[in-house]
């Protein structure tokens, strides 16, 4: 067989129910669709942040070994250790490089956020359009997104007043496909959206076609995606309704709105002109969403045309749940403190238009995270988890179904090194390389299952380890406890019992598990105190 064509679409802080497929009410016809015609992970675990997720997704290894154990930036290495160095380091390749060596023209668009002074061309992509530096840029304005390399004349312009990131990341991925498609060779698309990441940035038209249905409410809307996850076979009876999400604390809890380690609020509580200002800000999110699928559905058109659609392996994914910065309103960083403004009459129609900077609030993402716990930051199932779809009609057996096996990010760079028929390589540039540390996920496209293996994970002290029917997890400092949490997952899916007292031996035989991984991967403090 031909060997595959490859798009990876990564985008920044969904969650866990946001698109149709998954229980979601934001209009995504494009993903829901893939959906339909391919594979449905709902175990797909990721590194709980943007920097350390795509550094795993990008290298097949813990974003620790490749060099982003918590966030991309200053060196930390003298202080911390090497797993903090703050950029993909010289012991991993990624899979632009991996697969250049099988043949395959190479492209990436969007959020880099794997090193700051990084190129990509430098990593083994063709050509890459988007933003290199920082976690997020303004999506109206053009200025801070460019071609790599910059010798090279740009494929798209775009005029000042028509900018819209999310749809010019789509327009790139579009013209480099066809430049793709023009050259005897497979090729690789890595497209990896900054939406919908805070800044909350939408047109007010798609916006304003969401007010009323976020006016209904977070508890209203939550129930109702559980029903939908229920009626699509998503959700099991071993799935709960969970109370709503603890609030994280603060080192100032005006900045939480006060409720710093309390739950979100229920809807009714709140005063109408707060709600119509949560209403707007989630409206913005639910847009950002369905821009992205927009464009999904722009790809889709174009591959299909072209012939292509059948032997391409597209998969879409997020890169943690959904954001709780900071508090249950949300922030402003107009008001220089975090402090959420609350915004009425006219200056509600200013939200998610340009020069503004809105988040979503923890409320909001306790809705987008439905049914699961926590958010992003944290290694509950609510931060670490995410919707993974496959769609490959030529490679895929059986679609349309549920895949229940859990499978990580990383699990990525074998799939693909197995169906490009790809060599993962020992060293780079003269560099030992860390092995794999995923499972290729071709005998899940062939019915079967994977073999039972641990997952561990660490980020900023929020930790875990997922082992068989086994989670055991702690928060970090703005969580209201430290203390190890133990949960059977075939039985409680939602991680609402803890069972710690009840098996406290496989408590403490799965805390000495994930310590060895801490001291392997150079988890700070854990190596440091080994090596004494």
């Amino acid at each position: 067989m031909k060997k595959p064509n490859i798009i990876a679409i990564l985008v920044d802080d969904m969650g866990y129910s946001d698109l149709g497929a998954y229980g979601g009410e934001i209009r995504t016809p494009n993903l829901d669709r893939l959906a339909a015609h391919g594979l449905r992970f709902t175990q797909s675990y990721n590194s709980a942040r943007c920097c350390p997720s795509r550094a795993s997704l990008l290298t097949g290894l813990y974003s620790h070994q490749a060099g982003i154990a918590n966030f991309t930036g200053n060196d930390r290495t003298a202080e911390l250790g090497p797993a903090y160095l703050g950029r993909l380091n010289d012991n991993c390749v990624t899979l632009a490089e991996v697969l250049k060596t099988a043949g395959y023209n190479t492209y990436g668009v969007g959020k880099w956020h794997v090193g700051d002074h990084l190129d990509p061309i430098d990593r083994g992509f063709d050509a890459y359009y988007g933003f290199i530096k920082g976690h997020s840029a303004p999506q109206w304005e053009r200025d801070r997104y460019h071609r790599y390399p910059e010798s090279q004349p740009p494929e798209r312009s775009f005029s000042p007043d028509a900018f819209y990131a999310t749809d010019a990341f789509s327009d790139y991925a579009i013209a480099f496909i066809d430049q793709a498609q023009r050259k005897d060779a497979p090729w690789f698309l890595y497209l990896a959206h900054s939406a919908p990441h805070f800044p909350l940035h939408a047109p007010a038209e798609t916006r304003d076609s969401y007010l009323d249905i976020y006016r209904r409410g977070w508890d209203v809307l939550r129930r109702e995606r559980y029903e939908r996850q229920h009626a699509s076979g998503l959700a099991t009876e071993n799935w709960q309704f969970t109370a709503r999400s603890l609030v994280p604390r603060e080192e100032n809890d005006a900045i939480a709105n006060g409720y710093g380690g309390k739950q979100n609020p229920a809807w009714a509580d709140l005063p109408s002109d707060r709600r119509e200002d949560l209403a707007y800000r989630m409206a913005v999110f639910a847009a950002m969403v369905e821009h992205i699928d927009r464009g999904v559905g722009r790809i889709i058109d174009l591959v299909k045309k072209t012939g292509e659609l059948d032997n391409t392996l597209i998969v879409f994914t997020s890169d943690n749940g959904a954001c709780y910065e900071w508090g249950p309103f949300g922030f402003d960083v107009q008001s220089r403190s975090g402090i959420t403004h609350l915004h009425t009459g006219e200056d509600l129609k200013k939200i998610g238009g340009p020069g503004t900077y809105h988040s979503v609030g923890s409320a909001w993402s306790c809705l987008s995270n439905t049914p699961l716990r926590m958010y992003k930051h944290y290694n509950h199932e609510g931060g670490n988890c995410s919707p993974f779809i496959a769609h490959w009609p030529e490679g895929i057996a059986q679609p349309d179904r549920w895949v229940r096996t859990p499978m990580h990010l990383f699990d990525l760079m074998p799939t693909l090194c197995e169906i490009a028929d790809a060599e993962y390589p020992e060293t780079r540039n003269g560099e030992r390389i860390h092995p794999q540390e995923g499972m290729s996920l071709a005998p899940v496209f062939n019915a079967r299952d994977l073999p039972e293996r641990s997952l561990c994970f660490d980020h900023f002290d929020a930790s875990a380890i997922r082992r068989g029917r086994w989670k055991l997890l702690r928060g970090n400092a703005r969580y209201p406890t430290r203390d190890w949490a133990l949960y059977d997952m075939d039985a409680d899916r939602c991680e609402t019992n803890d069972l710690s007292a009840e098996h406290p031996e496989l408590a403490r035989e799965l805390e000495r598990e994930w310590l060895a991984w801490a001291v392997r991967v150079k988890v700070h403090p854990y190596y440091l105190e080994a090596a004494k």
